[in-house]
């Protein structure tokens, strides 16, 4: 019994800290929506403000590409990013 729950810590405990988050600061007057792919896996959409300076999370493990207009940008672990004139970039 004790193994099982063990283990369920365990697990839980990984599936939580399975995120990254991503600071940005979107200069443009649009809100944004973009892709990000995360170890493979296909994301929800990320959704950026507009003429804003926020954080989002994305669920995943790295390496994570987010793709904006056909501008891409891979990290690993945290990132901060700027949106300027449609596209992204890092800070």
């Amino acid at each position: 019994m004790k193994t099982a729950i063990a283990a369920l810590t365990l697990l839980v405990s990984t599936s939580a800290a399975a995120s990254l988050t991503l600071r940005y600061e979107n200069k443009d007057s649009k809100a944004y929506a973009a892709e990000a792919v995360c170890s493979g896996s296909k994301q929800d959409p990320v959704k950026f403000s507009a003429s804003t300076t926020s954080s989002v999370s994305i669920q995943g493990s790295s390496p994570c590409k987010v793709t904006l207009k056909g501008h891409t940008i891979t990290f690993e672990g945290d990132a901060n990013i700027l949106i300027k004139d449609g596209k992204i970039s890092r800070k």
